[in-house]
């Protein structure tokens, strides 16, 4: 059974920093990320790695301050994220996909529950 679970849930200020942790189980991937869904608005693209090149994609609205890496011993993602912002405020979704990238919405095969981070101004 593929299981996703996301940990490293905060509420922070201005300017903080923090880390998004995603542990994989049941079967390898492809390509692991992340997507976080604001308050009352849609799910949107965050992050993406390539499990096997280590290559990294960033939305435009974190490039330069949120860092995505991998683990690949220990099956897990991570999402460095510096200079939060309040409009980063959002629940933050680990995705997987088994064959293909992670674009948008619709790419992941995989979803993991969802962790909320709360920046405050």
């Amino acid at each position: 059974q593929v299981q996703l679970v996301e940990s490293g849930e905060g509420l922070v200020q201005a300017g903080d920093s923090l880390r998004l942790s995603c542990a994989a189980s049941g079967r390898t991937f492809s390509s692991m990320g992340w997507f976080r869904q604001p308050p009352g608005k849609e799910r949107e693209f965050v992050a993406t790695i390539r499990w096997d090149s280590g290559y990294t994609d960033y939305a435009d609205s974190v490039k330069g301050r949120f860092t995505i890496s991998r683990d690949y011993a220990a099956n897990t993602v991570l999402l460095q994220m510096n200079s939060l912002k309040p409009e980063d405020t959002a629940r933050y979704f680990c995705a997987a996909s088994q064959f293909g990238q992670l674009v948008d919405v619709s790419s992941p095969d995989y979803w993991g529950q969802g962790t909320q981070v709360t920046v405050l101004p």
